[in-house]
């Protein structure tokens, strides 16, 4: 009997430590529980538990992931810190939709060069772009979702031959 009892309770405490789940800590304070199917250059894919679907959360969302079955942590990125106008430089620029998974929308950013201007297009460029990181930063947000980036040049820009540049985007934060 005694041998039966402690075969009973073997398999429930293995069976235990093979369904821990995955911790997913999120920049926001959310922790996600789950398994972590794989990480990609800039998404982890996991699947929550008790589900078959895959999801993706942004690596830019995510602190750290704790693995249930090792302990192991993994830190995944560092929180960006972005409270005024004069942290513009910390805000970074994304290009692809799937980066933004996990965080949230904020508003639309719009930088832009002067109408009259006498510079070269990569001068316009980098004032258009600090111009809208500078919006980000003032709504506090450290991502932009790079929605449009458009150059004139020469007689389709202004009378003048000037050039200029717009950029525009969405501003999120965690």
């Amino acid at each position: 009997m005694k041998k039966s009892i402690l075969l009973l309770m073997l398999l429930m405490t293995s069976s235990l430590i093979f369904a821990q789940s995955d911790k997913i800590f999120k920049h926001s304070g959310e922790t996600v529980n789950g398994k972590v199917i794989r990480l990609d250059e800039y998404v982890v894919v996991f699947k929550y538990d008790g589900e078959d679907a895959e999801n993706s959360i942004g690596k830019y969302a995510i602190e750290k992931i704790v693995y249930g079955k090792s302990g192991r942590v993994e830190e995944v990125s560092e929180k960006i810190e972005v409270s005024s106008e004069k942290d513009w430089e910390k805000v970074v620029i994304l290009e692809e939709k799937s980066y933004i998974a996990g965080l949230k929308k904020v508003d639309e950013v719009r930088g832009k060069t002067g109408l009259i201007n006498f510079q070269t297009g990569n001068t316009g460029d980098k004032k258009a772009e600090k111009k809208l990181k500078m919006e980000a930063a003032k709504l506090g947000c450290p991502f932009i979702l790079l929605m449009a980036d458009k150059a004139t040049v020469g007689a389709s820009s202004n009378a003048l031959g000037g050039s200029q540049v717009i950029k525009k985007g969405v501003a999120y934060k965690y």
